[in-house]
């Protein structure tokens, strides 16, 4: 493991030292998902160096047991929970490996950044606390479980396989949440779409030119915690350009490819196609026009939004046909993106949601997915229903992937109602207890465990899943805080 100079200087200072030193580290992991052998690693290295118990299950989670404090071996064992994967994005033009390279951390003020990419805030923040509170020989509290899981980001893998046996806690606190003094009881479920379009190609006509069509310069984010904000979505806004210009002269598509990550909202797509040589200036005017209309609608949120239209010198011999190509952009442009529903029974949340992820061209075939997401099981899979619909307009063969379930509110959780008398002590101000659209961990792990009492709570985190990511220093050392304040007091 290599730690950049630059990163150790970004937490030079910071306390709690060993928290920032642990979060260093684990930043210094490639930890994308699937690629977890180095911090798994980590955690057990760090788990025999401090004599503590440890397991790994045939998932690849890490089951970390830390003894209780002196005089508290009465108080019943507590978990803490989080995910070893990140979310792995960068920007436009930067070279950056997530298999072999380390984040680079920066300090802007109160914000801990990466620099060009995503940070990894999300979850290894909790990685960071857990590991602080368990190598504190001052930290008072009864039996602790720590519970690292895999590749959460690609579908919750390591919760669904979590082996249950090596787990004595029946109450959990989840560190994957984004908002201080937010205590969170529920989640959505989600399912995603897959779509796979075989390309009828075509000989390119010599009258036809080509060009590169690229929309960027949006915000993205997380498809679950910013999805209420109604970003703009890259893949979509791409569709809508070119149905309006396929209004005007027909289109062939070359290739389209757009979004990094099902759980990310897409900032980049680009196009490559063919038209009629003498399309050009309805083009650019067309383009103008788009762009004019996104900039107003989308001001509040992506500001810097941008629609490149460029010439290419060289024509390829093939690409879609015309029909293919008019029904892809129409399957593009009805499949739907954003809030689809907000919730009656949580003032504020969203219900349901669906988020145009990917899409990418290979030689023979377009390939299509989103991710849906909603509190109520049977929106989530009509949303989805709707997205596969659009896809079979085009002559997709989809199906249906990764479903998992909600986690249902517990208004009258035991766990909640103390976790937010602590707070109210400690902060002196009172807890916020709700529910988050994001999907958790916490409700397949408590499906799995009889009789788990979960929370989720973590610091002050804004813009996960994209190159805006960032960390606020001085919440995660009161959440730090606060963890020394709340164990002890879980009985």
């Amino acid at each position: 493991m290599t730690i950049p100079e630059t990163s150790s200087r970004a937490i030079a200072g910071l306390q709690p030292k060993n928290l920032w030193n642990y979060f260093l580290a684990i930043s210094s992991i490639p930890r994308e998902s699937g690629n977890e052998e180095g911090v798994r690693n980590y955690l057990i290295q760090f788990a025999t160096k401090n004599k503590l118990v440890h397991h790994t299950d045939k998932t690849g989670n890490v089951i970390i047991k830390a003894p209780a404090s002196e005089g508290m071996e009465h108080i019943p064992p507590l978990a803490l929970q989080g995910h070893m994967d990140m979310v792995c994005v960068k920007k436009e033009g930067v070279i950056h490996d997530f298999a072999k390279d380390p984040i680079i951390l920066k300090r802007d003020g109160d914000w801990l950044k990466a620099e060009g990419t995503s940070l990894g805030g999300d979850n290894g923040v909790a990685i960071a606390l857990i590991l602080d509170l368990f190598s504190d020989p001052e930290a008072k509290h009864g039996p602790l479980e720590a519970i690292f899981t895999v590749a959460e980001e690609t579908g919750l893998e390591g919760a669904f396989g979590l082996d249950p046996s090596y787990i004595q806690s029946r109450k959990m606190i989840n560190l994957d949440s984004e908002e201080e003094g937010v205590f969170y009881i529920g989640c959505a479920g989600g399912i995603e779409v897959n779509g796979t379009i075989l390309i009828e190609k075509e000989p390119v006509p010599s009258n036809e030119t080509t060009w590169a069509i690229t929309l960027d310069g949006l915000f993205g984010g997380h498809s679950g915690g910013d999805i209420h904000i109604q970003r703009a979505n890259a893949i979509s806004s791409m569709a809508r350009f070119l149905r309006i210009a396929s209004d005007s002269f027909p289109i062939r598509i070359v290739s389209i490819d757009g979004g990094t990550k099902r759980n990310v909202i897409p900032s980049v797509c680009k196009a490559t196609i063919t038209l009629p040589r003498d399309a050009k200036e309805q083009l650019y005017n067309i383009g103008e026009k788009v762009l004019l209309d996104l900039k107003k609608e989308y001001e509040q949120t992506d500001a810097k939004v941008q629609l490149t239209i460029e010439p290419v010198a060289v024509t390829p011999k093939q690409a879609a046909s015309r029909k293919q190509s008019l029904a892809l952009i129409n399957a593009l442009f009805l499949a739907p993106h954003g809030v689809e529903r907000m919730s009656h029974t949580i003032l504020g949340m969203v219900e349901t949601s669906s988020n145009m992820a990917i899409i990418r061209t290979t030689d023979s075939a377009f390939t299509l997915i989103t991710s849906h997401r909603s509190s109520v099981q049977s929106s989530r899979d009509m949303i989805a229903r709707k997205a596969m619909v659009a896809f079979e307009t085009a002559g997709a063969q989809v199906s249906l992937e990764g479903p998992y379930p909600a986690w249902t509110p517990n208004p009258e959780s035991p766990l909640a109602q103390l976790c937010a008398t602590a707070w109210e002590s400690f902060m002196g101000k009172k807890a916020k207890i709700t529910a988050i659209h994001a999907g958790l961990e916490c409700g397949i792990i408590n499906s799995l465990i009889e009789g788990m009492d979960s929370v989720s709570l973590g610091p002050n985190l804004r813009d996960v899943h994209s190159v805006k990511e960032r960390l606020s220093i001085s919440s995660t050392a009161k959440i730090a805080q606060f963890l020394r304040h709340l164990c002890p007091i879980i009985t």
